[in-house]
């Protein structure tokens, strides 16, 4: 009887070590491998987005704030070591006026002494449709002057989740005097 409760002894306490080490490994891990179906993904799609960024400089209601420059920028003729942070509207057509669907808020920084172009750090933080509280992020050169610049979506939120993509920017309207402009976008991204 002795032996058998002995027996009984080790044999239970090696459960419960084997249990205790086991639950400590899940619970106290650093990476594990998912499918993306687990976090209730479905099928990947690729989606086309067209609107138009208002970048707005002048006048009662900025979009667009510099916040910063360097010692050197006003001798710049690239506006180098500038820094802006935006809060531009995003609309279904090029007019003020047309329907809002988001806004583009962010940072752009000149970056470039040879040419004016930007560093761009942004979000698309979409507000109309299935889209609305969705968003896309950007991170990327833009030369102002090029027709077409192609910037890479580097994430999102929402429906965007696991984004991957590029954004096209071709300037609809510039304002050399004012500053202001109106930027046609094209993004393409893959998104679950």
């Amino acid at each position: 009887m002795a032996k058998l409760l002995i027996l009984l002894s080790i044999f239970f306490s090696t459960i419960a070590v084997v249990a205790a080490s086991g639950s400590s490994r899940e619970s106290h891990h650093f990476s594990r491998n998912l499918s993306p179906e687990s976090m209730g993904f479905k099928e990947e799609k690729l989606s086309h987005l067209h609107f138009y960024f208002h970048d707005i400089i002048t006048g009662t209601k900025p979009t667009t704030v510099k916040v910063a420059e360097a010692a050197m920028t006003n001798k710049s003729a690239t506006l180098f070591g500038t820094v802006v942070v935006m809060d531009d509207p995003l609309t279904v057509g090029p007019e003020p006026s047309s329907k809002l669907v988001g806004r583009a808020q962010g940072i752009y920084a000149s970056t470039s002494q040879e040419e004016l172009g930007f560093l761009m750090v942004l979000t698309f933080a979409f507000m109309d449709g299935k889209y609305n509280g969705s968003s896309l992020s950007i991170l990327g050169r833009n030369a102002v002057f090029s027709g077409v610049r192609e910037m890479p979506i580097v994430g999102g939120s929402g429906l965007f989740r696991f984004a991957r993509g590029y954004a096209q920017a071709r300037t609809h309207t510039l304002d050399f005097q004012k500053g202001n402009a109106v930027v046609e976008y094209n993004v393409y991204v893959f998104h679950y």
